[in-house]
């Protein structure tokens, strides 16, 4: 079963539901993935189970996060991304080695709701950057009262040379339109046993080859999901929930970098696949994003 948002040809406002089994379902009452969000866990099973069957028509999916619900992120989790982050920093390489192994952990700001792209829509790398990835990441749902809720796929999009410059430019690196992707639904929390034996699965296809690909998992999690929830939330507050990105275990080598029109597919087990084309450069992602807002895209 996955939580999903979507839209129709016959309801094209945005629509909170569940797909089970190829059929998909509505939830009385709940009119967006925010409000689902605001309520106890006890009280988001309850909703999930009140389903009705309602007919799917044209569906399209659109990316698992509205209105005030953020998406967050967390660094350097896993020991590659240590690697990683040493390897592109030729000034600063101690801070992401005394980050991985500190009590507290990295997190930053990644995205507001009406910026992050879905399935089959598309992200973008800077054009004032020369070395750009996509980080494939298990993003955590939490909701208002620090309960994890569910499971999507992330793609952390970043600038490995605006980053490696200086880890003051991080939110250069990380926070732009085009820079994040979630989806393409949420696997209910209940539903996965152990979230610590997932899967992960980075595909870069570069002229209908393959460019990169790699396989890693989240046993390999430093941290648990449950404490960097905890350090989210331990001096702030977030109404409608919040999408918390736990960190990537897969980085392609420099110097390899994305480039204008590679397709990247993020695969989580037992959540599913996140399949994202990209762009270079702003006015290339405002057209992108132009195109998609209209059909219920990135500013629904």
């Amino acid at each position: 079963m996955h939580i999903i948002r979507y839209h129709t040809r016959e309801s094209p406002a945005s629509l909170v539901g569940v797909r089970d089994e190829g059929q998909v379902y509505g939830l009385p009452g709940v009119g967006s993935l925010a409000a689902l969000w605001a309520l106890p866990l006890a009280e988001i099973r309850r909703r999930v189970a009140e389903r009705e069957r309602v007919p799917a028509g044209d569906l399209t999916l659109l990316p698992p996060v509205d209105g005030r619900t953020e998406v967050w992120a967390a660094g350097v989790t896993y020991f590659s991304s240590r690697e990683a982050r040493v390897e592109e920093s030729e000034r600063s390489a101690d801070v992401y080695r005394q980050v991985y192994d500190a009590e507290r952990p990295e997190l930053f700001f990644k995205s507001a709701a009406w910026r992050v792209a879905g399935d089959g829509q598309t992200i973008a790398v800077r054009a004032d950057s020369a070395v750009d990835v996509p980080e494939p990441e298990v993003a955590v749902v939490i909701n208002r009262f620090g309960e994890i809720a569910g499971y999507t796929a992330c793609n952390d999009v970043s600038s490995r040379s605006i980053e490696g410059e200086n880890p003051l430019y991080l939110p250069q690196a990380k926070i732009y339109l085009g820079g994040c992707a979630l989806g393409p639904a949420i696997r209910p929390s209940w539903e996965v046993a152990d979230p610590y034996d997932l899967g992960i699965e980075l595909t870069i296809r570069r002229d209908g080859a393959v460019a990169w690909q790699g396989r890693a998992s989240t046993s390999a999690l430093r941290r648990t999901f449950d404490e960097l929830a905890g350090y989210l939330m331990r001096a702030d507050i977030h109404p409608d929930g919040v999408v918390l990105s736990t960190g990537t275990c897969l980085v392609p080598p420099a110097p390899f970098s994305l480039a204008d029109g590679d397709v990247v597919a993020v695969a989580v087990d037992q959540v599913g696949v996140l399949t994202t084309g990209v762009v270079r450069g702003l006015d290339r992602m405002r057209e992108a994003f132009a195109r998609q807002a209209p059909h219920g895209g990135v500013l629904a």
